[in-house]
């Protein structure tokens, strides 16, 4: 039998497809190659070089999980230090969420992009704590 390997993308519709993908590349960072306006993510990078694992997970229709309930899915991207990606998008005029989760699973928050998606930002668990001056 076949079987899935894993996850190949997560692609977006746009109304505005240049801005919304210039928007994730200056807020969050990714390398957006403007040939297609998307990026590549490696799932081991030399800030984690164990890698991580993609999550799939259904939830049922009445969920607020992903925001507003017009939303059908969410993004979801693993961070180094969450509380610092959170600031930097505060200090950018980012619409961020107040509350963080914290639990087993790690660290979590929340910023809207340009067009309304809920992207959920997480610190695993066993993140390197930040040093701070």
């Amino acid at each position: 039998m076949e079987k899935v390997l894993g996850v190949g993308g997560t692609f977006l519709r746009a109304r505005d497809r240049e801005g919304l993908a210039r928007w994730y590349g200056e807020h969050l960072g990714l390398a957006i190659d403007e040939s297609w306006w998307g990026a590549s993510l490696p799932l081991t990078t030399p800030d984690d070089p164990e890698g991580a694992c993609v999550v799939f997970g259904v939830f049922p229709t009445d969920t607020d999980y992903f925001g507003d309930r017009a939303n059908t899915f969410m993004l979801n991207f693993r961070v180094r230090d969450l509380h610092a990606m959170l600031a930097q998008l505060r200090a950018a005029g980012c619409d961020v969420a107040d509350k963080v989760e914290e639990s087993d699973f790690g660290k979590f928050g929340w910023v809207t992009d340009p067009e309304g998606h809920r992207v959920e930002l997480w610190e695993p668990p066993g993140s390197p704590t930040p040093v701070t001056p």
